[in-house]
């Protein structure tokens, strides 16, 4: 029997689809999935809640199969969070080493300076997520605690989102039963679930491509250093299929899953395709090429707007391992070969890495960030051995951000 405190639970709300992962905590640190829900995604628009009782009825839908396959009551979670409101930007804290050696309350002191930051009215703060140490003039620490000095200097990076649409996320889940947790940038939970160590230690950029939205996180030595959500994905795909060939959505997303290809060279010219019509007149049969002529041209615009966050970040030179496709729109025949030829940089596809238990069930791009969601639990929980995220020197202060959001959070509602 799993006692509650062993329990985490990532919910993804995506804009296709509202996915739960339960997982144990075993003894010996590891990660065990034991239970997936998931259900079509309904009252969300690139990944922002556009009407809350479908969004409700979606969540709670999730959560059901979640349970029966888990055995475990849910009763909280760990909330992935993109969409166009999100902002990003890096920042940096300064402070004087109070007894000369750097101690825990001197690292939370200078990571509060860091958070210190003039922004939008209308926005708050998600993350403060600490890049590197600076103790005197030495530079590039990750670990100061113990350090002797008379200056501490931090980098971080911080993310906002607007607070109507953290809101709404976050009045779904609750009327839907659960409490959050904590709010986690999608992209950031995708890194952690499915990048290796030697990844983000030489740099490596993420880029989640939802139904919505597509996401982007840079990473290098260790930290998070630029992150971006652009408001277009998979959904857009699917409306110029539907245009294209003149069928309806619902249709257009199954021929899209089933039979597209982001680049149209690697077809059989002489494959062909049934495509369902509109008003009860009989289908039609075109050729697959066609059918790729339509989704390369959108897929393409995807990748170059990519490509120009990449460039903005800085970090276009400094990332020798590439990038990870993750995300249920990634997963298309051709887009790994199409991304290397827009991005100019080596790509795989990512999925979770590091867990046990149910694999099968969540072995597949579009599961990075839930998994992830609960691989962020452990480290913030300090259940986790090896987490790069949070450190031993760095737990306090997320923690303690993690309680001034969910104070902020309740006054919403009170």
């Amino acid at each position: 029997m799993m006692k509650r405190s062993d329990v985490l639970v990532g919910l993804d709300i995506g804009t296709s689809k509202i996915c739960a992962i339960v997982a144990e905590v075993a003894e010996d640190g590891s990660l065990e999935i034991v239970g997936l829900g998931k259900h079509p995604s309904k009252g969300l628009n690139r990944g922002c809640v556009v009407n809350i009782d479908q969004t409700v009825e979606s969540i709670r839908a999730a959560i059901e199969e979640a349970e029966f396959i888990s055995g475990v009551p849910i009763r909280s979670a760990f909330v992935g969070v993109a969409g166009g409101h999100i902002r990003s930007f890096n920042s940096n804290g300064i402070v004087a080493i109070k007894n000369k050696v750097v101690a825990q309350s001197d690292v939370e002191r200078v990571i509060e300076q860091g958070r210190a930051v003039t922004m939008a009215a209308d926005h708050d703060i998600l993350h403060v997520l600490p890049q590197e140490y600076f103790v005197d003039d030495q530079e590039g620490i990750m670990e100061p605690i113990g350090m002797a000095g008379v200056r501490l200097e931090c980098k971080v990076h911080v993310v906002t989102g607007a607070v109507p649409a953290i809101q709404n996320i976050v009045r779904s889940v609750e009327r839907a039963g659960l409490t959050v947790d904590k709010l986690v940038l999608q992209p950031l939970a995708s890194s952690i679930a499915a990048l290796t160590e030697d990844e983000r230690d030489l740099g490596v950029a993420v880029v989640d491509i939802g139904s919505g939205t597509s996401d982007i996180a840079v990473i290098c030595n260790g930290s998070l250093r630029y992150s971006a959500v652009i408001p277009i994905g998979g959904n857009h795909i699917t409306r110029d299929i539907a245009i294209g060939l003149r069928t309806p959505d619902h249709q257009a997303e199954r021929i899209k899953k089933e039979f597209g290809c982001a680049l149209s060279g690697l077809l059989d010219h002489e494959e062909e395709i049934e495509v369902p019509s509109v008003g009860g007149r009989p289908p039609r049969v075109l050729s697959r090429e066609m059918l790729s002529e339509i989704i390369e041209p959108r897929m393409e615009e995807i990748l170059m707007l990519i490509r120009r966050e990449i460039q903005k970040s800085g970090y276009e030179d400094l990332l020798p391992a590439g990038v990870v496709l993750t995300g249920g729109s990634s997963i298309m025949d051709g887009t790994v070969e199409l991304a290397e030829r827009v991005l100019q940089l080596p790509v795989r596809h990512g999925v979770p890495e590091g867990i046990g238990g149910l694999v099968d069930m969540v072995n597949g791009p579009m599961y990075s960030t839930g998994v992830g969601l609960v691989m962020y639990g452990m480290q913030v929980t300090g259940q986790s051995r090896n987490g790069w995220l949070v450190s031993s020197g760095k737990n306090a202060s997320i923690r303690s951000a993690k309680d001034k959001i969910r104070t902020i959070f309740s006054s919403f509602f009170k």
